[in-house]
């Protein structure tokens, strides 16, 4: 009897273990012309200018059209967590998910919500001429652009 307890006691621990919510790391899968931006509600089509983050509190995922739209939504919301979660948004040229902090933007592009803003992974893969400024600098012209 008591083997079938242990046996029984030992189930529960690895059910309740099972159970447990893990938060992925990295980006999620976009779900293309069926995702929505968390901001603005347009849907996510384009693919060189998509960014999404994870609460890293719940995990929950916000995916954004233009990095417009996750800029406002930071001040909008007062995210606490804006500075320091991880942000990706998809290189330009490759459409690859690159981390939005460390990408170079250009200036002049057509983005969804007119922002102008592209990353790029490396300087290397941006045309020459064309004006590059940081993510920080990104951010400074939105907020401005906002009247914020």
């Amino acid at each position: 009897m008591f083997k079938f307890k242990l046996f029984l006691l030992s189930l529960m621990v690895l059910f309740l273990l099972g159970c447990e919510k893990k938060i992925e790391k990295g980006p999620a899968k976009i779900h293309w012309d069926r995702d929505m931006c968390t901001r603005c509600v347009m849907v996510l089509s384009d693919r060189k200018n998509t960014l999404q983050l994870k609460d890293p509190n719940t995990g929950r995922v916000f995916k954004f059209d233009d990095i417009g739209c996750m800029i406002l939504w930071f001040e909008e919301e007062n995210i606490d967590y804006k500075d320091s979660v991880k942000i990706w948004i998809t290189d330009a040229k490759t459409g690859e998910w690159i981390d939005a902090r460390n990408a170079f933007y250009t200036t002049n592009n057509i983005t969804p919500m007119g922002y102008g803003f592209s990353g790029y992974k490396s300087k290397e893969s941006i045309k020459e001429g064309e004006e590059i400024v940081s993510y920080d600098e990104a951010v400074k012209r939105v907020l401005k652009i906002e009247g914020y």
